[in-house]
């Protein structure tokens, strides 16, 4: 049941209504039943990713001669929504689909295009951006590994946490330095086949409050060479304003991954307190319930406008970095605040790891850190005023 009653924005054409149930039938059948054991080994099975490939999700919205879907950000926007509301969003797919690959798309050059989109899509490379180092998380100018050029390769040293996708990507952009006396000039993106290269290593998974069935890893790089074709674009030193341009769309994904956990947990908090009884009644009985849901349902709508309404400018090209900072603020805020609303009303239910709200309570806390935090995204915003 979605107990919303926003009406389907102008972009949620036919051709996304049919995605949206391909999505949902594939995930329904490959991913939901093995939910639990993605989350006990701290990752989804690699064969997933080649299923999803087949199936035509990877790589939705890349142009159909790069072998992607040929789509837009719709499709990927619908794809998110079904990930949260399947409770399936520990799969990394969406770094893959809407992050990584956009990058390559939108800076890199004919030969880097042809030579990894066709593979991002199929599944047989899987996506990963290294951006936050042990000593670095949002300051992204400071960061320590470095990309030396020697003849015609790079030679990176370095290492890198918290990366989504780690423990199995094969393709991953690392952010890095080849003017490590340049601070933003000096940061370039260069990606490494991390099957064909020596001194790559990865670290463990890490052990995380929540999002355990993505495989969040260390990364480490001791004189990895790889060739200087490899840098993505033509000139160096481009990697910091690349980064900046692109988290805008990183910031909304964020946003509509918080509204799709939001519907979910008012769903299934609807039906639990129709369901639960206390002191001789129905929790949806007593008034304080239905009080708190007529908040959450408010909320909920509100937030519900809005992200369609970032989505909409972001398909006309009209989504800044301003508005893109409030939606993943105010969404990520609003999914911390109303997850812990319809936890309360389990009571001590929800506290039970097998019970969904509980779940959703602790993957939601770090959607408030990654990203930019949300103290980075105040600071962001302040500046429009």
């Amino acid at each position: 049941m979605n107990p919303l009653a926003v009406e389907a924005p102008s972009y949620m054409t036919e051709d996304l209504r049919i995605f949206e149930d391909g999505v949902a039938k594939f995930l329904d059948r490959e991913a939901v039943p093995n939910a639990e054991r993605y989350i006990a080994q701290h990752q989804v099975d690699r064969a997933l990713w080649t299923k999803a490939g087949e199936a035509g999700l990877l790589c939705a919205s890349m142009p159909e001669e790069y072998g992607g879907a040929g789509g837009t950000f719709a499709h990927e926007a619908v794809l998110i929504d079904q990930l949260g509301k399947k409770g399936v969003d520990g799969w990394g797919i969406v770094l893959h689909n809407a992050i990584i690959a956009p990058y390559i798309l939108h800076y890199g050059t004919e030969e880097q295009k042809k030579r990894w989109l066709p593979r991002l899509a199929s599944g047989e490379l899987v996506g990963a951006i290294a951006m936050t180092e042990p000593g670095t998380g949002s300051d992204l100018q400071s960061v320590k590994t470095t990309a030396r050029r020697d003849g015609n390769h790079y030679v990176i040293n370095g290492s890198k946490t918290f990366i989504t996708n780690g423990g199995t990507a094969n393709l991953i952009i690392v952010v890095s330095k080849t003017d490590p006396d340049a601070r933003s000039r000096g940061i370039s993106l260069v990606c490494v086949e991390t099957d064909e290269v020596e001194g790559f290593r990865r670290g463990r998974i890490l052990d995380k409050i929540g999002q355990k069935a993505n495989d969040t890893a260390e990364l480490f790089f001791d004189d990895v060479r790889v060739p200087t074709e490899n840098l993505i674009g033509i000139d160096e030193g481009q990697g910091f304003i690349q980064l900046m341009q692109q988290l805008p769309q990183e910031r909304l994904i964020i946003a509509a991954q918080a509204l799709a956990v939001i519907e979910r947990a008012l769903a299934v908090t609807t039906d639990y307190v129709k369901e639960r009884k206390a002191f001789g009644k129905l929790l949806i009985d007593f008034q304080n319930t239905q009080f708190k849901l007529a908040e959450v349902k408010t909320e909920a709508t509100v937030a519900k406008v809005f992200v369609q309404h970032c989505i909409d400018l972001h398909l006309r090209g009209k989504l800044d970095a301003t508005m893109a900072s409030m939606a993943k603020l105010w969404l990520t805020d609003k999914q911390c605040e109303i997850v812990d609303e319809c936890l309360q009303l389990h009571g001590g239910y929800g506290y039970m790891n097998e019970y969904p709200i509980a779940r959703m309570y602790a993957d939601s806390r770090v959607q408030k850190i990654y990203g930019g935090t949300n103290e980075i995204m105040k600071l962001l915003i302040s500046r429009s005023l």
